[in-house]
């Protein structure tokens, strides 16, 4: 028997459509062979639909069309198993619930890759493929994954956060605080956001507040950090758990700005006509033009980084070096990269399909670890328990 592999992706984000590429590029790379696969898009208000049009991805054109040849689903988890069931069943028409193995999540952002679906999957007690609810977390917030690294002795650059309402009540105040501790030119980020959304490069004071305000529409939470003037960028994936994982070869992306941009990312075919494939897409030299040694000391970075914040799956993580000194800072970690950077995994010598192959594999090695795991304990304290009229707080001992 199969088994039956369920992809999530879509999400209330502002990567939602990024997400719905991803997805369809590993449903057609997952070992049919091996598994059933079973997609389940997740609308911007948090519906769940699946059908056998969301395997091709021209149908995503007119989403309204494709919803309506589709099964509105919800998840329920009964005798040790998790179902996938019909939300709507008519008397003469009863469908059989979907038995689900392990869930793939595949979705980029806010309410979904920080945490959020690996909670509600967590919930469900069912194994699912990728970082767990606090390393999902803790990549998606840049402000705590540079605490976190600093700690590690991992190297990035210093930055400062604020709070919108902070900015809101006291421009002025704010404002001094990023001349006096970050000055320019400086880089303004939501906390939050992947894809360089809402991210600018602000080279003096004129400029600072329309940066702030842009990314204040994206996150609570802004993060500052000074413009490395001089810069390459440099990527890398990780493949693996905190136990043992393995670093692929490094790719440069090609900017056409100061800053790698949504559209750089996912565009870059749009002014020719072509066809957008996700991160693939993407203007880049695989591997970076870049020598043995400092590829060597980005890939051990990038195992580093992975293991300091206990990720698990594939993840990508994104350096800067600033070519003044030659020196290698951690930019941000991808839990769940764009396209699950297969690119970078094909030409290490791993092709997708073993590649989906491995990450499911891991999720279940995580499941069958943690069933070693006690998360309750026999006790009887509730059989003597009694409030009376007060309730606990009033019972006298």
């Amino acid at each position: 028997m199969k088994t039956n592999v369920a992809v999530f992706y879509g999400c209330r984000s502002v990567e939602h459509e990024v997400s719905i590429i991803s997805a369809v590029q590993a449903m057609n790379a997952i070992d049919r062979e091996k598994y059933d696969v079973t997609p389940v898009y997740v609308t911007k208000d948090g519906e769940m639909y699946t059908g056998e049009s969301m395997f091709t991805i021209e149908e995503y054109r007119n989403l309204a069309e494709l919803l309506k040849k589709s099964r509105k689903v919800y998840f329920v988890r009964e005798d040790g198993k998790v179902l996938m069931k019909s939300e709507t069943v008519s008397f003469f028409k009863r469908e059989k619930p979907t038995v689900i193995d392990v869930a793939f999540p595949i979705v980029h952002g806010t309410n979904c890759e920080d945490g959020t679906i690996q909670g509600f999957l967590e919930y469900l007690n069912l194994p699912y493929v990728g970082c767990d609810v606090m390393s999902s977390a803790v990549g998606m917030d840049k402000s705590v994954f540079k605490d976190v690294l600093k700690n590690a002795g991992l190297p990035v650059l210093d930055c400062i956060c604020f709070r919108a309402r902070e900015y809101t009540a006291d421009k002025s105040v704010v404002t001094e605080k990023i001349k006096n501790k970050i000055g320019f030119p400086l880089i303004v980020k939501p906390v939050n956001t992947g894809s360089s959304i809402g991210i600018s490069k602000v080279s003096s004071e004129e400029e600072l507040d329309s940066a702030l305000m842009l990314a204040y529409s994206f996150s609570d939470k802004i993060l500052v950090e000074r413009a490395v003037e001089h810069l390459r960028e440099i990527n890398c994936s990780v493949l693996g758990n905190a136990d043992s994982c393995i670093a692929s070869v490094c790719e440069e992306p090609f900017m056409n700005d100061e800053i790698l941009s949504y559209n750089d990312k996912y565009m870059g075919n749009s002014k020719t006509g072509g066809q957008s494939k996700g991160m693939a897409s993407l203007g880049r030299k695989i591997p970076a033009d870049i020598d043995e040694e400092k590829t060597e000391e980005i890939r051990r970075l990038a195992c580093g980084i992975f293991k300091a914040i206990g990720a698990e799956g594939v993840a990508r993580i994104d350096f800067i070096i600033d070519t003044d000194n030659n020196t290698v800072y951690a930019n941000e970690i991808n839990t769940i990269p764009g396209s699950l950077a297969f690119y970078l995994w094909d030409a290490t010598g791993i092709k997708y399909r073993e590649l989906c192959d491995r990450l499911i594999e891991l999720a279940f090695k995580r499941q069958r670890n943690r069933e070693n795991i006690s998360y309750t304990i026999d006790t009887n304290i509730l059989s003597g328990v009694s409030f009376g009229t007060k309730g606990s707080k009033g019972a006298k001992n």
